[in-house]
């Protein structure tokens, strides 16, 4: 059959060297035949079924390590990974400068941990300036009276110091493998929050709160691109940061398999998880939360790595919760679940 052009249309003859080719001669077949039946939801590594069933044998190959059931509870006196090499300074930081008389006392009061408070000639003394030099007496933190221009210059452009400022060294960070050997070397069931892209110091302090509240040991943070312990995580922590280590991750994905591989369970909380939080079955493993940012939520590579999605049923008239309010919940129903086991 030819177009308008005279050409033959195309596919409807193959020509070749030899004379007109017609079919395949049967070297098709195969491809006809099916794959056979497809497998089972827990066969496929990649679907919620097979995680679940992948996380499972992990469980059992590591001896099942902590006691499922047992209630956690955070151990008192100094804090864990506290010392020797458990303990790591974040590189490329500085000491923090808090500047303004409330930031100031604020932060003594939280005992946020200070090398110096630096108080201006001169200074209009109120009742803040006061418990400021106080505090600062009481813990021995020395007291340094300096003039403003060098006040000034502590504070950074913009900085409103009203004549009062305080030096916070860089916090020093567990090691997250580490952090996890000492929990389990206290015959323990470790549950640990991990944070995805939060940025907020606001949120790590009300997390690190939280998790000293309802039994976790300890949160993890990234090296990159995440919040750090900075002075403001220190205040709204309430003192917690004190009790409950921080742990620094230089790859969040990577420490989260080598967690998984450890026999710990990763679970990721985003909305439209495929476990429902309530009654969690996981509850009673060795357990590391990972919150993600309130905008963007988990990463992709975080979400792959994750055994189970976890959502919180909220209603339809609230979009989501930040990480430090989704964190908080999930705390408390996993410690509830802990305690009546």
């Amino acid at each position: 059959m030819k177009g308008s052009s005279g050409k033959p249309r195309s596919g409807a003859v193959r020509k070749g060297g030899k004379g007109q080719q017609a079919g395949t001669g049967g070297h098709g077949r195969k491809a006809l035949e099916g794959k056979g039946p497809t497998p089972k939801a827990e066969d496929r590594a990649w679907h919620p079924a097979g995680k679940r069933k992948a996380a499972e044998d992990r469980y059992r190959a590591s001896g099942g390590k902590g006691k499922p059931g047992q209630k956690v509870a955070g151990r008192p006196g100094a804090p864990r990974g506290a010392s020797g090499a458990a303990r790591r300074a974040r590189s490329g930081d500085e000491s923090e400068i808090v500047t303004g008389r409330n930031a100031v006392v604020e932060a003594l009061r939280t005992r946020v941990p200070a090398t110096t408070l630096y108080i201006a000639a001169r200074v209009e003394i109120d009742d803040r300036v006061k418990e400021a030099t106080k505090l600062a007496t009481n813990r021995g933190i020395p007291i340094l009276e300096v003039m403003r221009p060098e006040l000034d210059r502590l504070a950074g452009d913009g900085g409103v110091h009203q004549g009062i400022a305080l030096k916070v060294p860089p916090y020093e960070y567990a090691h997250p493998i580490e952090l996890l050997d000492e929990v389990l070397a206290d015959d323990e069931t470790p549950l640990f929050i991990a944070l995805d892209g939060v940025t907020d110091p606001r949120n790590l302090g009300a997390i690190i709160r939280s998790t000293a509240a309802f039994g976790g040991h300890g949160v993890i943070v990234p090296q990159r691109r995440s919040v750090g312990v900075t002075a403001a995580a220190w205040k709204t922590s309430a003192g917690a940061a004190a009790r409950i280590p921080v742990a620094m991750a230089s790859n969040l994905t990577q420490t989260l398999k080598s967690l998984k591989e450890r026999g710990v369970f990763v679970l990721g909380l985003d909305g439209d998880g495929d476990v429902s939080l309530p009654g969690l079955s996981f509850a009673d493993r060795p357990l590391v939360i990972v919150v993600g940012s309130e905008g963007k939520g988990l990463s992709r590579l975080v979400t792959e790595t994750c055994d189970a999605i976890v959502s919180i049923p909220i209603s339809a008239a609230t979009e989501s919760l930040n990480a430090g309010i989704a964190a908080s919940v999930t705390l408390y129903e996993i410690s509830k679940l802990r305690a009546e086991g």
